[in-house]
């Protein structure tokens, strides 16, 4: 990012709000702070169960490097959607910002991967890609199960045999899922985007702590900010062997069309950011669009989607030739 983080002022103030209420009340809002688009990058939240014995009492914990103001704590309210608990506003010393705000944000250890935060050691088990990326960046939070589930399938996508050369991450917070699928498959290219600016540089940062090389070309990544495919460069760069989409049911759902027609017959998407009760929807969408259910996972109430588009025969260029027409235009 190019504003420095509380943490790395030693001297300024540091405050915690701390909501209390039941898990499926923390999870919405952690969606809802997905989808804020607007959402104040200074004001780092996460949701955690407080006590093992009692799963389903959660908290969100949001920390800001100055006094909350009514509009920060009218912004955190807003994420419950007119049902929020009441709040607990703490003045920490300075010293302990950068230890609270990573509290709870365990590793991630999937496939070949382990993503981790600075404050964890890497992994020094043989075979192993790690990536580091900094839990300010949004890892750790509502996306941490969905993250998971995502590398996850990638992985049995490609003990399956699946071969890829031509990647979107759309959606991309970190890049890290544009940086997994780079891994997995070295002989391909990546396009990345996301709709919020600020994670142009944060994704130039994480690449370039994790030695993911960036540009046009076999084994490197571009970004673009763009809100779902509205952009010439992932117009031009289409159609997809792989797409993946790590966001929310609703958009996911709007997207359907578009996504199926930038991606290659027989190509892949993989989608998360779905609560399960909102799976049925989803498939449905795509399946109208032409896509057929590979495999699914869940991670609690999170679901992952491998769906494939239809075959149609032919080469390769004869198979971009089937494409709807308004994406010939691309």
């Amino acid at each position: 990012m190019t504003e420095q983080s509380p943490a790395e002022h030693p001297g300024d103030d540091a405050w915690k709000v701390t909501f209390l209420a039941p898990r499926l009340a923390i999870e919405a809002a952690l969606v809802a702070h997905e989808d804020a688009y607007d959402w104040d990058h200074d004001i780092v939240i996460a949701g955690s169960e407080i006590n093992p014995a009692r799963p389903e009492e959660w908290q969100l914990e949001a920390w800001l490097a100055r006094k909350p103001s009514r509009a920060d704590l009218a912004a955190m309210r807003a994420l419950f959607g007119g049902n929020a608990p009441k709040s607990q506003v703490e003045h920490l010393p300075p010293t302990d910002w950068i230890t609270l705000s990573q509290a709870g944000i365990e590793p991630i250890r999937e496939g070949p991967f382990h993503v981790h935060t600075p404050e964890h050691a890497p992994s020094a088990e043989p075979g192993v890609r790690n990536f580091v990326i900094p839990a300010s960046q949004a890892f750790g939070t509502g996306q941490h199960a969905t993250t998971a589930g995502c590398l996850a399938m990638l992985t049995t996508m490609k003990r399956s045999g699946v071969v890829v050369r031509n990647i979107a991450d759309i959606g991309t917070g970190t890049g890290l899922l544009a940086f997994a699928g780079l891994h997995l498959w070295p002989a391909s290219r990546a396009i990345a985007s996301d709709i919020d600016p600020v994670c142009g540089p944060v994704v130039a940062l994480n690449a370039d702590a994790n030695g993911v090389r960036l540009g046009d070309g076999v084994g490197r990544m571009a970004m673009v900010i763009a809100p779902g495919l509205d952009h010439s460069l992932l117009r031009a760069s289409a159609p997809y062997d792989l797409l993946i989409a790590n966001i929310l049911a609703g958009p996911l759902t709007e997207l359907a069309p578009e996504f199926a027609a930038a991606v290659a017959p027989g190509g892949h998407i993989v989608l998360s950011g779905l609560l399960t009760t909102q799976e049925p929807a989803v498939r449905a969408a795509y399946a109208r669009a032409g896509l057929r259910l590979a495999a699914r996972m869940t991670r609690g109430d999170w679901s992952i989607l491998w769906l494939r588009r239809r075959s149609f025969g032919g080469s390769r260029s004869s198979r971009v030739g089937a494409l709807p027409e308004w994406s010939k235009r691309w």
